[in-house]
Formats: C-alpha cells, sequence, structure tokens
C-alpha cells in the first residue's frame, strides 16, 4: 500500500492506493487563509501538520488493515510558501503563501541587482517566489530573520515533523529561485543575493527517491507494520503531472484549481523570463517542466459565487452551453498575475455589463476570463517553441464540461477528462512513494483512465479568437489608464 498526501491551500487530500494503484480510502481536512493586510496571504504551517493528522486519522479508521501494508508516503503541496524555522524546529511566524503580494519591491530590486535569477534561477523575480519573501522578511522584520535557521517549503515542513529531517525535492525547491534549475542544485550566489547560504536550506532529493523514513510513534499511531519510506514528492503541479502521467518530453496538462496551470514536458531546462514563463525542475530525475501560471481559476468562480451568494456548482450547473464568448468580459486578475505580465497591481474587473447582464452572463464571463488567461499562457508557451496538441484536464474546476469546452476551442486542443480530476496532486504523490519504496520509477506514472476527450469545436474556434482579440486590448488600456 502507498499513501499520497497534498498539501493544498484550501485543504489536505490523503489517498491509500494499493499496489496496482487503485484507491483504497481517501480523506480532507479543510485548512484557511488569513489575510491580515491587502496583498497578504499566510497560513499556520501548524495547521498543515494538524490536518496531515486529521486525514491519517482517517485512512486508519477506514482502511486498518491495508495501513498495516504501507511502505511509502509521497507528499505535493503548495509551492513557494516562506517557512521560516528557528533553532528547534518551531515556526518564527506565519508562513508567506504563493500568492502573496507584499514583496513587490523586492523583487524589482533582486532583479536588478543579482541578474543570475534569471540565468541560473530561470524565472521572474515574482512576488509568489520564496525569495524575494525572504528578502522582505529581511527588511521589515530583522528579528525575525535573524532567528531563521531553517527556510522549509510547505510540504517540506510537513515532511520534517513526519521523519525529523529537513529534505527538499527539485521540483518544489525549484520555485524558490535560490535553485540552479540545470544543475539541480543550490545555488550560492542567488541564497547570498537574500542573505542566506546553504545552511539555511534542506539537503535536496529527486522526487522519486526515498528523502527519510517515519518516526517510530507515528508508524505506531497509524499502525505501519515497518517504517514507510517516504518519498521526495513534488511541488503541486510536478506532482498533478505525476498523477496524470505527464512525465515524459512533450506531455501536457491544464489545472484549474485555485490557480490556473497549463504545464508542459521537456526534456531540458527552457526558461522564457521575457513573457514570465515558470521553467522548473520536474520531480522526476533528468526532467524538466514549463508552466504558464495564471493566479485565479476558480478562485475567480469562488468571489463570483460569494458575491452572488450561490454555489460555484450551481453557477456552472445553469450554464449547460455556450455558442460563443460571454457579451460581458472578465479579466481574472483578483490578486495580480503572473503569465505573461508578472504584474502584482493589476486588478480585476467585468467590461461591457448591462441592465440585462445576470448571474449566467457573468459566470459565462468568469469562465470565459479564465479561459482567455490560460491562452496567454499557451502563447506564451509557445514564443519559447513549446508546441500543445492534447492536454489532460485536472482541478476541481474540470468538473465543468462546459469550461472544457471553452478551453478545447479557444487553445484548439483535445482536452482529455480522467475519470477522476480532483485527486490528481495526491495521486502522484502516492505514485512517487510508490517509486521511492521499490526503487523504480519504471510503470508507476502511467496515464489514468479517461471519462470523456474534448475536442475544439470549429465554431467556437473561431468565434472565441475572435473575442480573444478583444479581451487582450483591456489589459494594456487598464494599465494604461493607471488601474
Amino acid at each position: 500500500m502507498f499513501i499520497g498526501i497534498d498539501i493544498g491551500t484550501s485543504s489536505v487530500k490523503a489517498i491509500l492506493l494499493g499496489e496496482d494503484q487503485s484507491l483504497i480510502a481517501s480523506a480532507t481536512a479543510e485548512l484557511t487563509v488569513e489575510r491580515p493586510h491587502p496583498g497578504w496571504s499566510e497560513q499556520d504551517p501548524d495547521s498543515w501538520w494538524t490536518a496531515c493528522e486529521t486525514v491519517l486519522d482517517a485512512l486508519k479508521a477506514q482502511a486498518p488493515r491495508q495501513m498495516a501494508a504501507v511502505k511509502g508516503i509521497g507528499l505535493s503541496g503548495h509551492m513557494h510558501g516562506a517557512t521560516l524555522l528557528d533553532s528547534a524546529g518551531n515556526p518564527l511566524r506565519p508562513c508567506i503563501l504563493w500568492n502573496d503580494g507584499r514583496s513587490g519591491k523586492q523583487c524589482a530590486e533582486l532583479e536588478a541587482s543579482e541578474p543570475k535569477f534569471l540565468t541560473l534561477g530561470g524565472n521572474r523575480v515574482m512576488p509568489g517566489f520564496t525569495a524575494p519573501k525572504l528578502q522582505w522578511v529581511r527588511e521589515n522584520e530583522p528579528e525575525t530573520f535573524a532567528r531563521t535557521e531553517m527556510v522549509l517549503l510547505p510540504k517540506d515542513y510537513v515532511r520534517f515533523k513526519l521523519t525529523g529531517d529537513y529534505v527538499g525535492d527539485m521540483s518544489d525547491s525549484a520555485g524558490t529561485l535560490w535553485l540552479d534549475v540545470a544543475r539541480r542544485d543550490w545555488s550560492d550566489e542567488l541564497l547570498a543575493a537574500t542573505g542566506l547560504s546553504r545552511k539555511n536550506m534542506p539537503r535536496l532529493v529527486e522526487g522519486s527517491e526515498s528523502s527519510g523514513t517515519l518516526k517510530p510513534e507515528l508508524c505506531a499511531r497509524w499502525g505501519f507494520g515497518a517504517a514507510p519510506v517516504v518519498a521526495g514528492g513534488g511541488g503541486d503541479n510536478a506532482a498533478s503531472a505525476c498523477g496524470v502521467g505527464a512525465v515524459e518530453p512533450g506531455s501536457a496538462f491544464v489545472s484549474l484549481g485555485t490557480s490556473g496551470v497549463l504545464f508542459v514536458t521537456n526534456d531540458r531546462f527552457s526558461p522564457n523570463v521575457e513573457s514570465a514563463v515558470h521553467a522548473f525542475c520536474h520531480a522526476v530525475p533528468d526532467t524538466w517542466h514549463q508552466m504558464g501560471v495564471i493566479l485565479s481559476a476558480t478562485d475567480s468562480l469562488n468571489w463570483l459565487a460569494r458575491t452572488l451568494k450561490k454555489a460555484p456548482s450551481k453557477l456552472t450547473g445553469a450554464l449547460t452551453s455556450v455558442n460563443g464568448p460571454s457579451p460581458v468580459s472578465f479579466l481574472p486578475y483578483l490578486g495580480g498575475e503572473r503569465t505573461p505580465h508578472n504584474d502584482v497591481g493589476i486588478r480585476a474587473g467585468f467590461f461591457g455589463i448591462s441592465h440585462e447582464t445576470d448571474d449566467a452572463v457573468l459566470t459565462h464571463a468568469v469562465l470565459d476570463g479564465v479561459a482567455f488567461a490560460l491562452k496567454d499562457c499557451l502563447e506564451a508557451l509557445s514564443v519559447a517553441g513549446t508546441k500543445v496538441e492534447r492536454v489532460l484536464a485536472v482541478g476541481g474546476g474540470s468538473r465543468s464540461e462546459v469550461w472544457l469546452e471553452i478551453i478545447a476551442s479557444l487553445l484548439n486542443v483535445t482536452v482529455d477528462v480522467p475519470v477522476d480530476g480532483d485527486f490528481g496532486a495526491s495521486l502522484g504523490a502516492a505514485r512517487l512513494g510508490q517509486a521511492a519504496a521499490l526503487g523504480t520509477t519504471e510503470g508507476i506514472f502511467a496515464k489514468p483512465a479517461l471519462k470523456a476527450s474534448i475536442d475544439p469545436v470549429p465554431a467556437l474556434t473561431e468565434r472565441y479568437a475572435e473575442g480573444y482579440g478583444r479581451w487582450r486590448k483591456l489589459y494594456p488600456a487598464l494599465k494604461q489608464a493607471g488601474f
């Protein structure tokens, strides 16, 4: 048996898989995000551990006999979170999350003072990344910075609680901006730019390798017959790629979660910093990937649902089909945007609202706006020489067939829909746990069973191409107007 644990922004999910990767049990525990100031986004690191205890307790309750046979545990987690620990391994402050925008000033200064962030790091210095967050702490909370002995990413804090070891994997660590991504190792120069060194960083392993074993007292608590190995694991998107079998160069997926991602696997480090494409290590050895990332995918739909006081599923369920773009346009920049704008200050907006605008029109506009932003990502990947013809759909938003039809037609790609699209990261984590326990990646990362494949609708492709041309004019117009 193998366990996958995904530390998400809104919840922690755990699944128990059999040797044939059949789902035996699953559990979820909710998390909350604190926003003490505009543009800030934080979480209590110990809330991740409490949630992990909850879901593992639940797995034991559901399948006590099978838990005794667990040989490997894999971890995935939301990337870039700055978790600062003191010499005793205790958190010094709330974790600064991936969607926190406070470090815009530090980003500009770091990019200007150390150009190797763009070359060795392979990515623009954005507020979402870990390095500028530490620079913000260094400048604004110097006492906390002085006491910081170790900086971990969210899943790696959970690993520390599981094993007692400070270890990170290549895919997640590439999102810190301290990694020499091509060499898959920490960069002394990039660490020094933010006043840190290797002693503040965890040991690195590949995602499919063992990072240690579970503590004896935890083995007793959850009924494991022998201490399972804990795999290096991966950042949530790399883990999702493992979950949907996107580990071979050229394979791709689109994730409609809190954020939105267009992910393509590469056989080499392939940065495109001009268009704010993310170029990271993959969670499997000798493999890299590119991502176009938008910050508010289902987050945009959830915001609309809260505003209209209706469930997101009710809003999308009422939209049974579309024959073209909504008459209202929506920019999904609720907390700024990454690809392609790298703009922490831009905000969302509706355009073209009239007396006739109702909930269905607004919902349609939100789905379109997210799809248009993903089209921006595809364009940025195309500039880097990457061609995408087919994508797998994962994340909660993939339950909306209309949304996937819009995306397929707009991006002009076939969208494959797995039987279960909501467990991509936890499934990938479990598979990495299996690889670490067995000592091989051979035959581990198969593509999932599909329930549907959605091809582009030619008439919609034409209409959405026209709509995208109009939509793209909104961002520069807003910027010119000073928004």
